[in-house]
């Protein structure tokens, strides 16, 4: 009893500092893979923001990750998907695609939008869901601000998407323990006695090793939104994204090195560059 008593007062300093962690998803809460976000700028300088949806894309997965009520596919395994699909240029993306790819990835609803610099210099960004069940388009969203800080809308429409998705289960046919693998084929009744269909480009079952995104924990996440990331700083970050995407190193760490010294507290930009310049690849 006192070998006890000492050994739970021994463990209090320890546990005074395990770092606070974010509420995981339910096993069977639905799949969600955040695409390619499209470049809708106008004006003379509408072409120098090309390439920016992929840094919200990073970003709105690192934001809605931490949402409890989904599972949200990481972006490593989007963007693989997304190059055999020979998507990773055009980033073109519409219903049919999103429904195909969506699959694939053996997710639920595939959320996609767009990225809007206007004439008057302010940001707007706009999403939707499609469902990879039905290819019904559902929740739209836009969020929109006079100032310039893109993580602020990114955080504005991550909230958006949190309270207003109007997420069904994954389909009647599907068991709440369904594996991600499972999730992302078509449910459709067949004969007994007919023989098993051949898989289509658009039934096409989501590999085994399904990858999340990371989980953050409430603090890093208020840490997160309250980074001010003008629309120049974003861009950046994406070319450095696409620059690692490309195996191409020592591009990536110019860029995140340019990203960070502009925004020094930005977390996701000093983890890729740690990771980077300590990885003796």
């Amino acid at each position: 009893m006192k070998r006890s008593l000492m050994y739970l007062i021994a463990m209090v300093p320890a546990m005074a500092f395990v770092p606070s962690v974010a509420s995981a998803p339910a096993p069977g809460a639905p799949v969600i893979a955040v695409l390619a976000f499209d470049n809708n700028s106008i004006g003379k300088d509408a072409k120098d923001f090309d390439g920016i949806g992929k840094g919200v894309m990073d970003l709105l997965i690192t934001d809605l990750a931490s949402n409890p009520k989904v599972r949200v596919v990481d972006r490593d395994r989007v963007q693989q998907i997304l190059a055999e699909q020979n998507l990773t240029k055009s980033g073109a993306i519409d219903a049919e695609t999103a429904v195909k790819v969506g699959r694939l990835l053996g997710a639920c609803y595939s959320i996609y939008g767009g990225f809007m610099r206007d004439l008057a210099g302010a940001n707007v960004i706009t999403a939707h869901t499609t469902s990879n069940e039905t290819g019904q388009i559902e929740n739209p969203e836009k969020v929109q601000s006079k100032g310039d800080d893109v993580m602020a809308l990114i955080a504005q429409l991550s909230a958006k998407l949190g309270s207003d998705l109007k997420l069904s289960s994954c389909g009647a046919a599907r068991s709440a323990s369904a594996t991600p693998a499972q999730q992302g084929t078509l449910a459709v009744p067949v004969a007994k006695d007919a023989p098993a269909p051949a898989p289509t480009a658009t039934a096409v079952a989501a590999p085994n090793a399904e990858k999340f995104a990371l989980v953050l924990p409430p603090d890093q996440v208020k840490k997160l939104h309250e980074v001010k990331l003008d629309a120049r700083t974003m861009l950046l970050y994406s070319r450095a994204l696409d620059a690692d995407d490309h195996k191409d190193k020592a591009k990536a760490v110019e860029l995140l090195r340019q990203v960070v010294a502009k925004a020094p507290t930005f977390g996701p930009a000093n983890d890729k560059l740690n990771a980077l310049t300590k990885s003796g690849d």
